[in-house]
Order: structure tokens, then C-alpha cells, then sequence
């Protein structure tokens, strides 16, 4: 199972589970959360940090300039459809550092016929765990527009 990973990146592409599993250091995750459907969750995750791919990927801001690099979001959708956002703030070392990763492997079981599946740690929620990713999108979040005021 492949997942694309589009926006704007210098480097789009299609990564399977073992490209991820090959090209990029893997870390482990010990991690408990809630589910709502089936209660507190324990697994061990292991795969390469979002972060990580993401830049390989070619982000388009300035790597230099911290303002530039927390504007961007990235969005991650599962094969179900179910799909979250994130900031690339939050996975920056200079802002969150969270050790969010694109598992290849889940309490020993290698993922390559399930997919990868998005790991963060930090939740107590499973809510952002996607299975089975099948896109990531990194783009500049805009501007707000303002609101006009009515009457």
C-alpha cells in the first residue's frame, strides 16, 4: 500500500511502507490512548518521525526562518477516509518536537498490507492515530480573511 505525500514540497511523491522502513532511521513508540469504540489502547509503534519524511520531501518555506515554518499544516488521510491536521510546529524542534511517526511495523507486525499508520504519541486521545494512510498534504495555511461587518 502506497501513500502520497503532494502539496508544497519540492519532492512529491508515492512511499510505500517499506520505502519508509528503508530510507529512514525507525523509532519506537511505546504508547497508551482512549479510544472511543474499544477503550484504553497499549501498542508499540516503529517507523520514521513525519517530520523527517516531510523534509526529505522539500517543504516550501525557509528552514531558516521559524515564522515561515510554523504557517505550514500538513493533512493526513487513512484509507477509511478519516483525516487530521496537524502543524508543522508541532513536529519542529524548535516548537513542539513531537516524536510523531509514519509506522511501518505495530507490536512487531510489519504494516506493508495494512499501510502506514500516523502515530502520535502525545495524545491521550486515538483520535489522530490514522490507519492506513493514503495521503499526506503539506501546504501554507493562509491568512484569515477578515470578517466584514454586517448592517
Amino acid at each position: 500500500m502506497a501513500m502520497r505525500l503532494y502539496g508544497d514540497l519540492a519532492r512529491p511523491g508515492m512511499l510505500t511502507v517499506d520505502d519508509l522502513r528503508s530510507n529512514w532511521k525507525q523509532h519506537r513508540a511505546d504508547v497508551v490512548f482512549d479510544c472511543a469504540t474499544s477503550g484504553p489502547q497499549h501498542h508499540t509503534f516503529v517507523g520514521p518521525l513525519l517530520r523527517e519524511v516531510v523534509f526529505e520531501a522539500g517543504p516550501a518555506f525557509d528552514a531558516r526562518r521559524r515564522k515561515d515554518r510554523s504557517r505550514f499544516l500538513l493533512a493526513v488521510t487513512g484509507g477509511d477516509g478519516h483525516h487530521t491536521v496537524l502543524s508543522w510546529a508541532e513536529l519542529d524542534a524548535d516548537f513542539g518536537n513531537a516524536p510523531v511517526l509514519l509506522a511501518t511495523a505495530m507490536d512487531g507486525r510489519r504494516l506493508d498490507r495494512a499501510g502506514t499508520q500516523l502515530v502520535v504519541p502525545s495524545d491521550r486521545c486515538g483520535a489522530r492515530y490514522i490507519s492506513a494512510i493514503t495521503s499526506v498534504w503539506v501546504g501554507a495555511c493562509a491568512v484569515p480573511a477578515e470578517p466584514v461587518p454586517q448592517g
